[in-house]
Order: C-alpha cells, then sequence, then structure tokens
C-alpha cells in the first residue's frame, strides 16, 4: 500500500517573493543539503518555476563567493 505524500508549499510563492536573489544567502543556504548541494523539490518544497531559479541562484552565489561549494 502506498502512502500519499503531502507536499509542502512553495517558499517563495507562499511569501510572494517576485526573484530569488543570489545575495540573499540565508534564504538559499535553506535549499541546500549539509553537503551544500541543491536539495530536490520533494526536499526543497519549492515548485518547479522556483526549483529552477533557486539552482541558478545557488550556482550565481557560489561564483560570486557568497556560498561554499563544499562545507567547511
Amino acid at each position: 500500500m502506498q502512502r500519499k505524500r503531502q507536499t509542502k508549499p512553495c517558499y517563495y510563492c507562499l511569501n510572494n517573493v517576485k526573484d530569488v536573489d543570489y545575495k540573499d544567502v540565508q534564504t538559499l543556504r535553506r535549499f541546500t543539503s549539509s553537503y551544500m548541494k541543491i536539495a530536490p523539490r520533494r526536499r526543497s518544497g519549492l515548485c518547479a518555476k522556483h526549483q529552477r531559479k533557486a539552482g541558478k541562484a545557488i550556482k550565481q552565489a557560489r561564483i560570486a563567493g557568497l556560498l561554499a561549494y563544499i562545507p567547511k
């Protein structure tokens, strides 16, 4: 018997945030694992649109030096 999973509401849709900002490091840290990998949608709870934008923002923040590639 399979159980139906409840999905989390998207953080950005819920808080009515228009753009995912790469400089907002505290928010982006919510969507990475302890190993600094980008969390999948089923764990992050983001909708498809915001998951794509968050992934790009995390990569951009890493290049800018705001987020680490590996944990310290």
